[in-house]
């Protein structure tokens, strides 16, 4: 088969060219700097300047697709408020426009191309986010809520998600959405990797009770991508997601494995509802205790989707990621 793929510089988009290369099938990625991918290139993936942005470009380098991977997004979410170190996003109307035209925009580009060449299979990567905050509660793809958003990331993948990809396959367009949670593994350059090194370094200051996630493994959504577009029904969305833990209770896994104790200060369920209920807080105190929890049953049943548990995960991960940091300047 031959597959167009928009992402394949980003953690997921990386391995998920990777793997279908290992499978055996040609890959075509638009990367907006081919001369940057030489890591793709490597893999004999075939690299076409673009940006999904540009409709021309995108639909030059999905001619001739048998399949449409579409894992590209904009992607920042603020954890400022759990660090002692340096690090922080903060936002700007310039962010938001840059989300909404990347993962709203961008996407009506690609499926609109898919739909105009007639490409006969595609695979849609949209999020748990676009649940919003679950407040504890692990949902299913029936789930839906209208907001509030604790960041534009989500809210702009639900624009994606309600606003353009459902429509069109009520429209006739051949797609499978995929919906992970969050996404960790070797490589991981993710907001939750920047909390994550800043634990493994001690400077995590404060947890929050409340926040929690459905931890997936990088090669378990990667394979979870590929058994939705072989064996997802159209139209269908399947959850791919890992566990779901509390990041409390994801430190003390973590502890088990290198030793290093997580912070002892958290903040209450009560008071991250507050800071969420405040518009002019910026997301990243907005958005730190909200919980993004999807169950995969569904994606279990159907495509044979086998995330991996949490501590056998990080039990790969994480001495990698020490001997990272330890190989860093501080």
């Amino acid at each position: 088969m031959r597959y167009f793929l928009t992402g394949a510089s980003g953690f997921l988009g990386g391995v998920l060219a990777r793997r279908l290369r290992e499978d055996g099938h040609d890959v075509v990625a638009l990367v907006r700097r081919p001369e940057s991918a030489s890591r793709l290139a490597a893999l004999g993936i075939e690299l076409r300047a673009g940006d999904i942005t540009d409709p021309e470009s995108v639909k030059a380098a999905m001619r001739g697709a048998d399949g449409v991977f579409h894992a590209a997004a904009w992607y920042k979410v603020g954890q400022s408020a759990m660090t002692t170190g340096p690090g922080a996003a903060t936002g700007g109307d310039r962010e938001k426009k840059d989300a909404y035209r990347v993962n709203v925009e961008g996407t009506r580009i690609v499926l609109e191309a898919m739909r105009d060449l007639g490409v006969p299979r595609g695979a849609y990567t949209s999020t748990v986010a676009v649940f919003g905050d679950t407040k504890g509660r692990v949902v299913d793809e029936t789930f839906r809520t209208s907001g509030p958003f604790p960041s534009w990331y989500a809210e702009t993948k639900w624009r994606a998600h309600y606003d353009v990809a459902l429509p069109m396959i009520a429209a006739g367009l051949p797609l499978v959405i995929v919906q992970p949670g969050v996404i960790y593994g070797i490589g991981d350059h993710s907001p939750m990797r920047g909390v994550i090194d800043a634990y493994l370094r001690g400077r995590l200051g404060i947890v929050p009770t409340a926040m929690a996630a459905s931890w997936g493994h990088v090669e378990d959504i990667a394979a979870g991508h590929r058994q939705a577009m072989e064996r997802g029904r159209t139209g269908e969305s399947y959850i791919v997601a890992g566990p779901a833990h509390t990041l409390v209770e994801a430190l003390r896994i973590a502890e088990s494995i290198t030793g290093i104790a997580p912070p002892r200060v958290n903040i209450p369920r009560a008071v991250t509802d507050l800071l969420a209920s405040l518009p002019f807080l910026p997301e990243s105190l907005r958005g730190v205790g909200a919980s993004y929890l999807g169950s995969s049953d569904k994606a279990r049943r159907e495509l044979g989707f086998a995330p991996r548990p949490l501590r056998e995960g990080f039990a790969e991960v994480l001495p990698a990621h020490l001997a990272e940091l330890r190989a860093r300047p501080s």
